[in-house]
């Protein structure tokens, strides 16, 4: 546990209140967006007498970010705003976030001590992968390492060839990168013939998408690395937001000093029962230029109870409501395909789902490669028994019927960030 961290649960929830009361009444006093949702739903911040009383109030989505863009989520006014991050917008206009100072540091403060929770010091020196820009990865985890006394080697992402010489020569001891961009650094370590399990590595700090347990065991073995997880969204701050911490792998803290937890069902909008899986619900609660009221992050987890911290954990993301394809009445997401290929040894962790309806039906076809050993060595009837196998297991674990094509190593596009999994090749109505 760092120093500024609550000490016991008491202290926390004393703490969380007085700061949810005064981000709640900055919301309605200085964004317009606020004042009118409150009004609507007929609450006011004098209403805000217990954490329990948040649920009083309206959720906020990314469609209301979108509506106000670009700086109409401000509480602040533009002269405070020392920093502007956006997301990708690849599904419309891009959602826009503004930080004060006292926002760069406290997000400082919390990538550091995220960091420090995986197993990191002020000794590592951090190769940063994280793209670097508008996106939040990559000037996150550089102003925390440099915050915690590391040493930042700011790489960006792309140019994998140069990621391998620098991993080589500039001898980083914690990589912070998409776990999917890992990958392709691996298969360029053994493209170049360089065993990667005798580099400097010794910890991998994944975040951005949903990783499972399968990539995990990926990532340590052909790095020979831990590989622990980091979550945030830009939205509310970017990473650092919850942490899979050295002494409680499997789970992550959430820093909930600033940042308020909720499950909800994500039809209904409906807090779930304690423990229960749901759709999880942030409210931010130190954030001065843009603070955030119960925002539905889209991501699906589970809340749990705190072990060596005062601060509660939540279970690794296994998706997100909004990439959920229902084929033929069952729902699927991502993580669900990625669980189940798992279980074959001979295919490798890079695949693609594609959405397709050649009649009056949605299909569901999954592209997946063989591992590298592999390459070239499956004649077409051994592919075929390949693919029927994966079929027969997603067609048990999953509960969806698929075709699969199990395609040569390295077809597949290798993502530089956040890895696209799904392809919507349905006609446009």
């Amino acid at each position: 546990m760092t120093a500024n961290e609550p000490a016991t649960v008491e202290d926390l929830r004393a703490l969380q209140l007085a700061r949810m009361r005064d981000v709640v009444r900055r919301a309605y006093e200085h964004v317009p967006h606020y004042r009118t949702a409150f009004d609507a739903a007929k609450v006011t911040p004098d209403d805000l007498r217990t954490l329990a009383d948040i649920a009083k109030f309206p959720l906020t989505t990314k469609a209301h970010l979108r509506n106000h863009y670009p700086y109409g989520m401000f509480a602040v006014p533009m002269e405070q705003i020392v920093r502007i991050h956006a997301s990708s917008g690849t599904t419309g206009k891009p959602t826009v976030v503004g930080y004060t100072a006292k926002d760069i540091e406290t997000w400082s403060m919390l990538m550091a001590r995220s960091i420090k929770a995986a197993g990191g010091g002020a000794a590592d020196i951090l190769h940063v992968a994280y793209g670097y820009g508008l996106f939040t990865g990559g000037l996150g985890a550089h102003y925390g390492g440099e915050y915690l006394g590391a040493a930042v080697i700011p790489v960006s992402g792309g140019f994998t060839e140069r990621q391998v010489q620098i991993i080589v020569d500039f001898k980083p001891t914690i990589i912070m990168v998409t776990p999917s961009y890992m990958l392709a650094i691996a298969d360029e370590f053994d493209r170049q013939g360089i065993d990667p399990l005798f580099t400097s590595l010794k910890l991998g700090i994944f975040g951005a998408e949903p990783w499972g347990e399968g990539m995990r065991g990926e990532l340590e073995r052909r790095m020979g690395i831990d590989a622990v997880d980091i979550y945030g969204l830009s939205e509310v701050m970017g990473p650092g937001i919850a942490q899979e911490c050295a002494d409680s792998r499997g789970t992550l803290t959430l820093w909930e000093d600033h940042f308020y937890p909720e499950i909800i069902d994500p039809d209904t909008g409906e807090p779930v029962a304690e423990g229960e899986a749901g759709e999880l619900v942030l409210t931010t609660l130190t954030k001065e230029g843009m603070p955030l009221i119960r925002y539905r992050t889209r991501d699906l987890t589970r809340l749990l109870p705190p072990t060596t911290r005062s601060m509660r954990r939540i279970a690794r993301i296994t998706g997100r409501s909004d990439d959920m394809v229902i084929i033929r009445g069952v729902n699927v997401f991502p993580s669900n395909i990625e669980a189940v290929l798992e279980q074959e040894e001979r295919l490798a962790p890079h695949y693609l789902l594609e959405l397709r309806r050649p009649g009056s039906l949605d299909e569901l076809d999954v592209v997946v490669e063989t591992r590298p050993a592999l390459a070239g060595k499956l004649g077409s009837r051994e592919l075929r028994e390949l693919e029927a196998r994966a079929e027969h297991l997603i067609k048990v674990f999953a509960g969806v019927t698929t075709k699969v094509r199990v395609v040569e190593p390295g077809t597949l596009e290798r993502s530089q960030g956040k890895a696209k999994r799904v392809i919507d090749l349905r006609p446009k109505d």
